[in-house]
């Protein structure tokens, strides 16, 4: 009989964590999903609780925990501005100490082990696209750097485990991603836009909306993240879509699929709000043989349809 693989996923009830525990679960492994509900919600994982293989615990990661597990995914950490800048220092707390124990746990059990890490890394580009050799322009004592830098000493953890250690270790930079179960309060673009547009509100744009971004659909960045676990490559990839667009791109687009008569509010740019970002990702391409499939407008109206459905 084949061995079921055991996976601990934390933030196994946020946006991704859920994607993915439903796809291994899909798969027929087994799936704890490890999380203290601060931005994941159990309606994301309600149609997995009564699954045979699927278990959860409410646990925070900056205190250890004893499990015995196969493969470790560590998504867990607040990801949209608005939710990371509610408690900085307990952001910062979670890249650290969350990281390090889940590394603990790695060690003792021999996992392999997978940190959900970001193209936040790269702060305000100074390159342009982003590849896996730039090494960032972060600001150290912004608002942002409790995510920023929290997701780079994560970063620097795992490279120290595997040298020292020889945990097996793999490191996902994720860029912009979007889909069903993201929170309508996140603070991110689309969520932002998708929310006021259904409401009938203005959509709010910060700045002249020149500045850019590249959204990845959830599906092709949980297919990517699976490839980067089953491979043996221990260096930062980009998991990402490199099509670029400007924000006031996407709001009409947004505005186009839900409501045509839709204003535009502008507001002041928000500190440290990079201008431009968009991955390289040919090492993903010859790495991995991935590339995301999903076309913007396409996954938009996937979103769109889960929102009115979940409002």
């Amino acid at each position: 009989m084949v061995k079921k693989n055991r996976n601990l996923i934390t933030g196994g009830s946020g946006f991704l964590g859920s994607h993915l525990s439903k796809r291994l679960l899909e798969k027929g492994e087994e799936v704890i999903c490890l999380d203290n509900f601060f931005t994941g919600t159990k309606k994301n994982i309600q149609d997995l609780i009564k699954h045979q293989n699927f278990e959860i615990i409410r646990h925070d990661i900056t205190e250890p925990i004893q499990l015995e597990v196969d493969k470790i995914w560590h998504l867990a950490c607040p990801a949209s501005p608005i939710h990371y800048q509610l408690n900085p220092i307990k952001t910062a707390k979670t890249s650290f100490m969350g990281t390090y124990n889940m590394l603990g746990l790695a060690k003792r059990t021999s996992a392999k082990f997978l940190l959900a890490s970001t193209s936040e890394v790269y702060g305000d580009p100074e390159e342009h696209p982003q590849k896996e050799s730039y090494r960032g322009s972060v600001n150290t004592i912004g608002v942002r750097s409790c995510y920023d830098e929290g997701k780079r000493i994560s970063e620097t953890l795992c490279a120290d485990y595997q040298r020292v250690h020889g945990v097996d270790i793999r490191i996902m930079r994720i860029f912009n991603t979007y889909g069903p179960n993201m929170r309508f309060d996140d603070g991110r673009v689309i969520s932002n836009f998708i929310v006021q547009a259904l409401k009938g509100n203005k959509i709010s744009i910060y700045g002249d909306g020149s500045q850019t971004r590249s959204f990845c659909y959830v599906d092709d960045l949980i297919n990517g993240m699976i490839l980067l676990m089953d491979s043996n490559y221990i260096n930062p990839v980009n998991i990402g879509n490199p099509n670029e667009f400007s924000i006031i791109e996407l709001a009409n687009i947004v505005k186009e699929l839900i409501n045509p008569n839709l204003d535009f509010q502008y507001k002041k740019l928000p500190k440290d709000d990079p201008k431009q970002r968009k991955p390289s990702i040919q090492l993903a391409k010859h790495l991995l043989n991935w590339e995301p499939k999903v076309e913007l407008r396409n996954g938009l109206i996937k979103t769109i349809n889960w929102f009115k459905k979940n409002m």
